[in-house]
């Protein structure tokens, strides 16, 4: 407090005496008084005095003011005027516009009594608490507060609000309230708070600080809105300025689309209020944040395609191309386009579309050149074009070319209806205004920084000169242009033009040897580079001097040594003789030392104060620094050095080209992994859908083997109706317990087939016994050879009727198996002849009695052998019905696949379906012709075991127990 005092005591001791009384019992009242009415009066008072007598008020009242905060905090109309009184007292505004002329010391009441408020942290934390107040009477100046706080010392009240808790939420609260001079006010303590401090601004932005800062600009009506709009553009440049973190979440939240509307401004003479101006300039200024050359690469590079994307740049060039527009808006709005397509291939090649409205219409890069180029134009504008050409051609290949391009012989209109970027870029450059000629120098240098191709192209100009005469190569021209010197009049600066030129030589001639070799192939180059470097010229020439001998040192360094007469060693030795390289070195550090330089490395915008000062080019300096230190090696080295880096340099070319090849490799390969990425998505996405598609299917065809199968069930319920003969017609539906069975019924048969070929063998036998067994000759010869002969003949037709026998057999197996009875009868009547037959010795009675017995047992083999075969022909008969009734079974089914068919029609959705419903029916018939196949291959036809059937059941009364077995088995 004693500097307080100080102050006090050298104040007048008149009026002043009884004003701090006053001042002294209305601080006893405030903080004696036991009636909430009088310290409110109080307060109320030393309020009104707060303004005028500050000073005092400050120094007695300021510590019952804060008590008053703290323990009122219920009143808040008592707060409300301690709220004012403080604000009065640590403002200083009021004093600002009242007494211009104070002393300093009472300028810095405010900073002063800032320091003993905020040395109690509490006192700031108090305040914070207050804010949350709703009361219009309590809030506001609250805000107000501590705005003034954040101006004296806003460091430290930042530092106190950010480790306060919620201290800044609570303050982003007042966005929000509905009342506009509170939220305006908070605008502007939000500002005084995020002022250089990088933490408050990333827990500002999060707080959805950007949402509620373009909601207001909108409702205000964006360039066209008032100081609040004004107030919030310069709150969103704290927030985002050299802040990559909230840059990137501005990105990320699409505000960036949110601004095109900013821009829409139309085509307008009028309506360009100086509050429109302030704004549209500070909206300007926000997209160049976003799009800096000092922000991280990546993050710039996002931003432009971005502002592309939405159409934000298209809305700018709009600007650009309008009428009407000041010129202030118009050069900024130039420097804004520069950045968003500085390095960004894409807007550059929008850029370069663009046509300005006029009739024809011309490119908007022809129109801007022709303002660069203009001396009659403002210098600021003039710089903003070149600076917008020079990022238009930043890392872009394709706009370099088209540039010289519309130079070379081949392009240039012959009609001269048009002017094209390179006539106007030689025009600027050998006009008679010295920035004319610095500007297109600069501008041309940038279409050959860092493209070899387009270097080696520019020596194809071609210019005429006068008539008669014949044309000089642009080179060849610059050369004489900077051999003339001060010869010819010029406008501006004397060593601008030549500044110019050499920098645009040096540009031009490093790393591409072609150029060197042109421009030593005029004799007169290299004795005016000597001669101007071994001069003891004046400060002013200082800079030519070093840009001359960093030429000659590009010819040496990238020297081929295709010139014999110009060597490198030749080189050398012609410095070490004329100059000296001591000399030659010393001059060369003339222009990094240039006070100029520094300036111009600092950032890529050419921004000067006056064409004075434009000398240096960003770009260039970046050259200077490259190749100070190589050129200085390259001068002190011997020939022999020179061979060793010369192999070097061939090697690392070498090595340059293999890693050329394989990054061109690499490429292709990152393309081919891209598109084979892309494919394989494709896929998944396709193998996805046959997926649900197959899915669907399964289910499908699940539905249709169940309707099938209702559809099978259907169909055998109607052929259990058709009869008991009627069993061909089930094959249809034949099951696999059936074909087992059928399976071993066939084995039956084959077992039973060889079994009566056993006992065929046998009966063989018994027949052949039978001939040997007949009685020898005796006294009764002739008869008993007549009887042999009848009973010889008996057995050949048996023989012949068991042949007889035997094809039927080898031609049915089926029948063989139902005759085996009767074989089984015949063996039993063959053993009775057997022992019928007379022994030698016997009477010829007994003999014929035996012959007769056999004749009549014969006779009646002959009739069961009738029988049989009429049995045969009555099973062929039957077997033909069954093949008729079969033939109507299908019929039948026929009839019921058709309906099947037009119920399958009326149950699926799609011909699909209908067809794998008839594919499985189709295949169950295939299964059922394939066993039928096989059953034949094994020898036994179903229409064969159909006979046997039917034969078993009309022989079931003849065939003893046996057969009567085998009948009910089959």
């Amino acid at each position: 407090m004693n500097f307080l005092r100080g102050v006090m005591g050298g104040q007048s001791a008149g009026p002043q005496h009884t004003e701090a009384e006053t001042i002294q019992k209305l601080c006893d009242r405030v903080a004696s008084s036991t009636l909430l009415d009088d310290r409110r009066n109080a307060v109320r008072a030393l309020k009104s005095l707060s303004k005028k007598y500050r000073l005092e008020v400050g120094i007695q009242a300021m510590e019952h003011l804060i008590h008053v905060l703290q323990t009122d905090c219920s009143d808040s109309e008592i707060i409300g005027y301690a709220l004012d009184t403080l604000y009065n007292i640590i403002s200083n505004d009021e004093e600002e516009e009242v007494e211009e002329n104070s002393t300093r010391q009472n300028e810095d009441l405010g900073s002063q009594f800032t320091e003993i408020f905020i040395k109690q942290q509490e006192n700031v934390t108090l305040l914070l608490s207050l804010l949350e107040e709703f009361d219009f009477h309590v809030r506001w100046p609250g805000v107000k507060l501590l705005t003034s706080l954040l101006k004296q010392l806003g460091p430290q009240v930042q530092q106190i609000i950010l480790v306060s808790p919620m201290g800044v939420s609570r303050l982003m609260d007042l966005l929000a309230d509905s009342r506009e001079v509170i939220r305006n006010d908070g605008v502007l303590l939000l500002q005084a708070l995020t002022r250089s401090n990088g933490a408050i601004q990333k827990i500002v932005a999060f707080e959805n600080a950007f949402e509620r800062l373009l909601d207001i600009i909108t409702e205000e009506g964006n360039s066209d809105g008032g100081i609040v709009v004004e107030d919030c553009l310069i709150l969103l440049q704290n927030l985002l300025k050299n802040n990559n973190s909230n840059q990137n979440f501005f990105k990320e939240g699409s505000y960036i689309q949110r601004m095109k509307p900013w821009f829409e401004v139309g085509d307008e003479n009028s309506g360009w209020s100086a509050q429109k101006v302030t704004n549209l300039h500070l909206m300007l200024q926000l997209v160049r944040v976003l799009v800096s050359p000092n922000n991280p690469p990546g993050a710039t590079s996002s931003c432009q395609k971005a502002m592309f994307q939405c159409g934000l740049l298209q809305q700018l060039c709009t600007i650009l191309m309008a009428t009407g527009v000041p010129a202030d808006i118009l050069t900024e709005t130039i420097n804004t386009v520069s950045e968003v397509i500085r390095g960004c291939q894409v807007n550059q090649d929008y850029f370069a579309s663009v046509n300005a409205p006029s009739n024809p219409p011309r490119p908007a890069i022809v129109v801007l050149l022709m303002s660069m180029v203009n001396e009659r134009q403002p210098f600021v504008l003039r710089c903003a074009v070149l600076y917008c050409f020079q990022c238009f051609l930043y890392k872009n290949q394709k706009g370099q070319g088209e540039i010289v391009a519309t130079l070379l012989p081949s392009t240039i209109d012959a009609t001269g209806n048009s002017v094209s970027a390179g006539q106007l870029l030689c025009g600027g450059l050998f006009s008679t205004d010295s920035l004319s000629n610095w500007c297109a120098a600069v501008a041309l240098a940038h279409a050959l920084q860092e493209n070899a191709t387009q270097k080696e192209q520019l020596l194809r100009v071609q210019l005429a000169t006068s008539i008669g005469n014949p044309p000089v190569s642009l080179l060849q021209q610059c050369t004489n242009i900077l051999s003339q010197g001060d010869k010819i009049d010029r406008r501006g600066s004397k060593i601008q033009t030549r500044v110019g030129l050499l920098m645009l030589l040096c540009t031009w001639l490093s790393n591409c040897p072609i150029a060197v070799t042109h421009f030593l192939h005029n004799s007169a180059n290299v004795p005016f580079l000597t001669g101007q470097i071994a001069e003891n010229l004046g400060e002013e020439e200082q800079l030519v001097q070093g840009l001359c001998a960093l030429l000659l040192g590009i010819s040496i360094y990238f020297n081929d040594n295709s010139l014999e007469s110009y060597m490198k060693d030749k080189l050398k030795q012609l410095i070490e003789k004329r100059i000296g390289k001591e000399n030659f070195i010393e001059k060369l550090g003339f222009i990094s030392k240039h006070e100029l330089y520094s300036r111009a490395s600092q950032k890529p915008q050419p921004n000067f104060p006056s064409p004075e000062y434009m000398i240096f080019d960003h770009e260039f300096t970046k050259l200077v620094k490259e190749l100070e230190g190589v050129i200085t090696k390259a001068i002190y080295k011997s020939s022999e050095e020179d061979k060793k880096e010369e192999e070097v340099k061939k090697t690392l070319e070498q090595f340059d080209s293999i890693v050329t090849h394989y990054k061109n490799m690499i490429q292709e390969q990152d393309l081919q992994l891209e598109e084979l990425k892309q494919q394989i998505s494709t896929l998944k996405c396709q193998n996805e859908q046959l997926q649900t598609a197959v899915t669907q299917q399964v289910s499908q065809i699940q539905q249709h083997k169940d309707q099938y199968n209702l559809l099978k069930i259907q169909l055998g319920k109607e052929n259990q109706h058709q009869g008991s003969h009627s069993d061909g017609a089930q094959m249809n539906g034949i099951q696999p317990e059936e074909i087992g069975r059928l399976r071993e019924e066939i084995e039956e048969l084959k077992s039973n087939q060889e079994l009566l070929q056993s006992q065929l063998a046998e009966k063989d036998s018994l027949i052949e016994n039978l001939k040997s067994s007949q009685p020898s000759p005796g006294t009764n010869e002739q008869s008993s050879a007549t009887d042999s002969a009848r009973e010889s003949e008996q057995i050949a037709e048996l023989k012949q009727e068991l042949a007889t026998l035997k094809s039927q057999l080898n031609s049915q197996s089926v029948e063989i198996t139902k005759l085996q009875t009767e074989k089984q009868e015949l063996l039993q009547k063959t053993e009775a002849l057997t022992q019928s037959v007379p022994v030698p010795g016997e009477s010829e009675t007994v003999v014929a009695t035996r012959t007769t017995d056999v004749e009549g047992r014969l006779s009646a083999l002959l009739q069961e052998t009738k029988e049989l075969k009429n049995e045969i022909k009555a099973l062929s008969e039957e077997r033909t019905a069954i093949k008729e009734q079969l033939d109507s079974s299908n019929s039948t089914i026929a009839i019921l696949q058709n309906e099947k068919n037009k119920l399958e029609v009326d149950i699926t959705d799609s011909k699909k379906e209908q067809d794998d419903l008839l594919v499985l029916l189709a295949d169950q018939d295939q299964k059922i012709f394939s066993l039928k196949n096989k059953l034949k291959e094994l020898g036994h036809p179903v229409e064969e075991e159909d006979e046997l059937e039917s034969g078993d059941q009309d022989d079931e009364d003849d065939e003893d127990e046996d057969d009567g077995k085998e009948q009910g088995h089959i």
